[in-house]
């Protein structure tokens, strides 16, 4: 999700030479949908001019995130929440409130924010990649959940989170708890250990939709192994049901 200046300057070089091989709030919504079906809005982290960080691979994070919130769509409507869509930053990108106004505005219930994660400068070691230095770390891995008590949704984001941690756990997935290190840039408010929720008041989208709303990163891109399994659909597919699952949960214990 963070991505220092020099990595700006390495994202800007990289998106133009990689092909990834990887295949207050906004008011009440304009467009209602069928009564108790969730309509999801799957926000695509970054935007191609700010990609966010850059993997082990030298892969910017925004082709991760777009290419895994193309698959949640896919399992929403597979799976009868077919009035779920994307919001795509255009190239000159979209602000958080504008994604918070985007999302409300089309009908959302449920916002999911979709991100892949990195680390503190001090656990970046350097290796070069398509004749690039790019940064890479060993030991830190796993997904972790975003949520708000800023806005007017926070016990319902609470909730939403808990049910996509939930869900990813009995994928076989594990949290990372790195967000909870007291060091700089990090030290957030870890509320559930074992489903890897965090609590951070600060994230303008999820305070600003008023609608029960999680960033989620689903992985730790700048490990090379992990890196790799985000190379496969299959994975790829499973974080996607899972976090289908989770819809159908949270709906389900919210009638």
């Amino acid at each position: 999700m963070r991505m220092s200046h020099q990595h700006r300057a390495v994202a800007a070089a990289v998106a133009a030479t990689v092909t990834l091989a990887i295949g207050g709030c906004a008011g009440p919504p304009a467009h209602p949908h069928s009564p108790g079906v969730p309509v999801v809005a799957v926000d695509i982290g970054h935007s191609p001019t700010e990609p966010g960080a850059i993997s082990a691979g030298g892969v910017p994070e925004h082709a991760y995130n777009r290419k895994l919130a193309n698959d949640l769509l896919t399992q929403l409507h597979a799976d009868g929440y077919t009035q779920s869509f994307v919001i795509k930053p255009t190239e000159k990108g979209m602000s958080l409130q504008e994604r918070a106004e985007s999302a409300v505005a089309r009908g959302a219930s449920i916002l999911i924010s979709v991100h892949h994660d990195s680390v503190q400068p001090r656990y970046l070691k350097q290796h070069r990649v398509f004749g690039r230095v790019v940064g890479y770390s060993e030991g830190i891995s796993g997904y972790s959940l975003f949520y708000s008590e800023a806005g007017h949704a926070g016990d319902d984001s609470l909730r939403l989170a808990t049910e996509i941690g939930r869900q990813l756990r009995a994928a076989g997935l594990t949290p990372s708890l790195h967000h909870a290190e007291d060091i700089p840039g990090e030290r957030r408010e870890l509320v559930d250990e074992s489903l890897g929720i965090y609590r951070y008041d600060k994230l303008i989208l999820l305070r600003a939709a008023g609608i029960p709303s999680v960033l989620f990163e689903a992985g730790v891109i700048v490990d090379r192994d992990e890196e790799r399994q985000f190379r496969d659909p299959a994975y790829r597919e499973q974080i996607a049901r899972a976090l289908s699952r989770a819809v159908t949960a949270f709906a389900e214990a919210s009638r």
